[in-house]
Parts: C-alpha cells; structure tokens; sequence
C-alpha cells in the first residue's frame, strides 16, 4: 500500500511592515524638517536656560546679566558706540589672517601629504612650533610689524597656520592609493596625478579643513585685538572688562559667536553645492 502522498506546504504570507524612522542609527538620516526642529531646539535651549535662570532672579546682573539686558547693550552699542564698524575691522582681521595662512598653507600641505622627503624635513619643525601658544608671540610681532593692522593679522596667521598645514597634508594622504596608481599605469605624469586625480579627491576634505581652520581663527580674534587696539569686538570686550561692563563682555561674545556660525554655515553651503554628488 502507498504511502499517502504530503499535504503541499501552505507558503508563509509575507507581513509588511511600515518602516518606522529611527533616530538612533549608526550615521543614520533624518528628514530635512526634523533636522530643521532639532537645529532650532538646540539653539533656543541654552538661552531659554539663561532667560529662565535671570527670570527666577537666580543671577547677579552684574556678574551675570539677562538675555534683555544683553539685547539692550547690543541696540545701544549699535546706535551709540559704533557696533557696525566694530564687526566690520574684526571680520577684516579675521579674513586677512585667514586667507593669508590658506595661501600659504594648502600648497605646502599638498607637498608634504605627497612627497616623503617634504614630509619627513618639514613635518617636526611644524609639529614643534604649532605647540606654541599664539599669544605668547605677542611681543615679536611688535617688535617685527609694529603695532599696526598688519601685526593683528599675523596673530591670526600664526594661531591657524601651522594646525591648517597639517590638516592640509593629512587630507592629501587621504587620496586612495588605487587611483595614484591607476592613474600612474595610464602614464600620467607627476603634475598630472596631482592635478588630475589627487587634487579633485582631496577637494571636498580640504573644504573641511578650511572650514575648521577659519572658526579656529575667529578664536584668536580676542588675543589679536590685544595688540594696542582701540576698535573691534575683541577690544571691545577688553575694555568692558575694565569696567565691569559685563553686558557688553556677553554681547560681544555673543557676536562673534554668530558670524563664526554665519562663516562655517557659508563654508557648508559651498561644499553641497561644489560637492552635491557626496550627499547622495
């Protein structure tokens, strides 16, 4: 007698489910409007903190003043001291140092994260030096530039310089050797691989690194304003010290604070639209 034949399996219906969004993912995504509301959430709530803080009458106002009285001193600065012309000497300080030290320092770090002989000679002299705070090369720069524009700005050179060299070179030695070598096979030359393949690799890296470098020499504003100064935010802040003006020290913070914010968000602009192929 047979043997009854097996009932054919019923298939498995496959259940869909709805993918939810999950924030907590390894270099996850978040759409754009939530990323717009955490953005927004982040700025407000240190200073709904410090609103909240000065409200419940927490603080002293003169060692901690109030969003209010802080917004008061900037109008009153604006309409009686001179804030316009204050912002505009120190983003000229800034940018002057800035794009000095980028001309110089990204042609030296395109030799030095390509050929090993630039390296090993120049690498540890600029490790040395960029150990050495900006700040104590006060007294040199005045006795070499003078107490004009022109020491400011080397002040901020020297604060970014050395750091944007490095970063510089590290970016270059980023380039995949595959694409050096693929380019080598195809009998492309020494200014060609540079030109033509290690260069537009590095491209959107060494935005980065501009990117970086410029907010780092907004740091150094304060330290450059030292300089026998009598104009910018970082003398004015200065000289609110001597004065126990402490509204105005949070102002002017506050201030540079939000053009280095304007600056890096120009920079991230620029990389999506020069490098919009990275996004996708």
């Amino acid at each position: 007698m047979n043997a009854p034949a097996p009932l054919p399996e019923t298939p498995a219906v496959a259940v869909k489910h709805k993918p939810r969004s999950r924030w907590w993912v390894v270099r996850g995504s978040l759409s754009s409007r939530t990323s717009a509301l955490l953005t927004a959430f982040g700025l407000a709530a240190p200073f709904f903190i410090w609103w909240l803080y000065s409200a419940l009458g927490l603080n002293d106002p003169l060692f901690m003043p109030g969003p209010g009285a802080v917004l008061e001193r900037v109008i009153s600065w604006w309409q009686e001291d001179g804030l316009w012309d204050d912002i505009w000497i120190s983003v000229y300080r800034v940018m002057a140092g800035f794009l000095l030290s980028a001309t110089i320092a990204l042609p030296l770090g395109l030799y030095l994260g390509t050929y090993k002989p630039v390296q090993a000679t120049l690498e540890p002299l600029i490790d040395f030096i960029r150990y050495m705070p900006a700040v104590a090369f006060i007294p040199l720069v005045m006795l070499w530039v003078g107490i004009g524009e022109g020491s400011k700005i080397l002040i901020i050179f020297i604060g970014t310089f050395f750091q944007m060299v490095l970063m510089a070179a590290e970016d270059i030695r980023r380039v995949p050797m595959a694409q050096i070598e693929a380019a080598q096979t195809m009998g492309a030359s020494r200014s060609e691989i540079i030109r033509l393949v290690v260069l537009p690799s590095a491209r959107p890296a060494l935005l980065d690194t501009l990117r970086i470098t410029c907010g780092w020499a907004w740091t150094y504003l304060v330290v450059a304003e030292l300089v026998a100064s009598n104009s910018g935010l970082g003398y004015a802040i200065l000289r609110a010290q001597r004065y126990m003006h402490t509204d105005k020290i949070f102002a002017g913070i506050l201030l540079i604070g939000l053009i280095g914010l304007l600056t890096d968000q120009a920079f991230r602009w620029l990389g999506r639209r020069a490098f919009h192929w990275q996004k996708r």
